[in-house]
């Protein structure tokens, strides 16, 4: 029988699952969307059991739609939105709602730890800011808000390891997802117990560390009833669900770099050696010894996802994206900010709003959604601008587009023309989950190492090169952009609710 490989993405909309033959083939796929709620100004929240349900359901719809038997998945891989705090119990039960990468209520703890610590001692161990969007505050809110949760949780998970712990019974935390907790060393992986005490916290609050390729343990019986695998098939620890999309686009190499279009967007920079920014997302890649440095923005796909739904008037995305297409670079001036939930790297405002700039009589739809589309690549051009700040060569970076707009020639022309570099497009569109089942094909050694995966796997369907004369254009667009923010900035904290 054909030994396969089963890889899991837990999104922010939905979770998805893909069976992978050897070569990287989907045999079959299924999504599963769950709600996201919004209980409180700031409180953006998901429940873990709903994750949970989502995976059940999408194992069983792809076994079935692959007509195999189960007992041909020998290894299963695991992908996850960061900056979770999943407080469970010691058997594993989850005790509420989790804050997820949006969600800001541990704003206010996040300044006062960061002054009374110093935010240049903080950033010297975790290579990241102390911001409130990430783990670390979030436990810190959960034991000055809901202390008889606090006091109950035996383990703060992650998305993915909590998905993990659901399948085998074991609690892990990895080298990648790992660096959303301040008190962890990105650059050694270890924690650092003396830093956790000054937070207030415990080591004794987070788990084990994995490599991402390591097998965590075993589908237990229970998790083989209601999800159809085999009891008994290997699980490995996963990681970032922007670190499994950067290795499912191919990127396993320095310098190599995973431009990101999914629901939200964003970069992830390849390095051997340990590159931080304090405006930048830093964490290990799901490969040992490499780093990836980041941008996480909130704009991407659920931006025209958003103008579709509200402003599309029953278009769909390609009628939209013919709209744009008529429209020439820099829409005309139609300037657009994407920070439709606040904005994250480079600016880490959680008050910035989303704004269209330049409107007038003559301007059409297809201004705005061309736009859009610029507005989501110059948020991702920014942080590549900041990158340059720690020495990163923007013209050296081989970019791999992922994402769903990496199936917009128009999208992918645009992020081509702005940054100046040509745009590598892999031919899978699930490169999330492929990465995920690449973790697990090396750890149960489908491959021997990760050059051998990504050779056989990931093969590029097109090339888009960068008009020249559009990227100058761009350039003064850009720096439009850029300033419209800064006459907004003081606006956005003040009219905020």
């Amino acid at each position: 029988m054909e030994k396969l490989l089963l890889g899991i993405d837990i999104g922010t909309s939905a979770c998805k699952v893909a069976i992978f033959n050897r070569r990287g083939e989907v045999l079959a796929q299924s999504t599963q969307e769950y709600p996201i709620y919004y209980p409180k100004a700031g409180w953006v929240e998901q429940n873990p059991n709903i994750w949970w349900s989502g995976v059940c359901i999408g194992i069983k719809d792809s076994i079935a739609k692959a007509a195999i038997n189960s007992s041909q998945i020998v290894g299963i891989g695991i992908a996850g939105q960061g900056w979770s705090a999943i407080p469970v119990d010691q058997d594993g039960n989850c005790l509420t709602n989790t804050p997820i990468w949006m969600d800001t209520r541990a704003k206010e703890i996040a300044e006062r730890v960061t002054a009374k610590i110093g935010e240049d001692k903080i950033f010297e161990v975790a290579g990241n800011a102390f911001l409130a969007a990430y783990t670390t505050p979030k436990m810190l809110w959960f034991k000055e808000e809901m202390p008889e949760v606090y006091e109950k949780t035996f383990k703060f998970l992650q998305s993915n390891s909590y998905i993990g712990m659901k399948l085998t019974g074991v609690m892990t935390s990895d080298k990648c997802q790992n660096y959303g907790v301040h008190f962890y060393n990105t650059k050694t992986c270890t924690y650092d117990e003396g830093l956790a005490e000054e937070m207030g916290l415990s080591i004794d609050k987070v788990p084990e560390i994995y490599q991402c390729h390591d097998i965590i343990g075993r589908v237990t019986k229970e998790a083989a009833e209601l999800t159809s695998l085999a009891e008994g098939t290997p699980v490995v620890a996963g990681g970032l669900d922007a670190a499994c999309g950067t290795l499912g686009a191919g990127v396993y190499l320095p310098k190599q770099t995973q431009i990101q279009g999914g629901q939200a967007g964003g970069m992830s920079i390849c390095e051997d050696q340990p590159i931080t920014h304090p405006q930048l997302i830093f964490s290990s890649h799901v490969v040992p010894d490499l780093w990836l440095l980041q941008g996480g923005t909130v704009g991407g796909g659920g931006v025209l996802r958003w103008f579709k739904q509200e402003l599309g008037a029953g278009k769909s995305f390609d009628e939209l994206t013919a709209l744009a297409r008529e429209v020439p670079p820099g829409s005309e001036g139609v300037t657009f900010l994407p920070y439709m939930a606040g904005e994250r790297a480079p600016i880490w405002n959680p008050d910035a709003r989303g704004v269209f700039y330049g409107l007038s009589f003559d301007k059409t739809k297809g201004h705005m959604v061309r736009a859009a589309l610029e507005g989501v690549v110059y948020s991702v051009q920014h942080n590549l601008k900041v990158a340059e700040e720690a020495g990163v060569k923007i013209h050296e970076l081989d970019l791999r587009a992922m994402g769903g707009a990496a199936n917009s020639q128009l999208w992918v022309q645009i992020y081509a023309d702005v940054t100046g570099c040509r745009i590598s497009v892999p031919a899978s569109d699930t490169a999330t989950t492929l990465g995920a089942a690449l973790l697990a094909g090396v750890g149960v050694g489908v491959y021997q190492d990760f050059e051998e995966a990504v050779t056989e796997t990931v093969k590029i369907a097109r090339v888009q090169e960068p008009n020249m004369e559009n990227n100058k254009v761009y350039k003064k667009s850009m720096q439009l952009y850029l300033e419209i923010y800064e006459s907004l900035k003081h606006t956005f904290s003040q009219s905020v609710n």
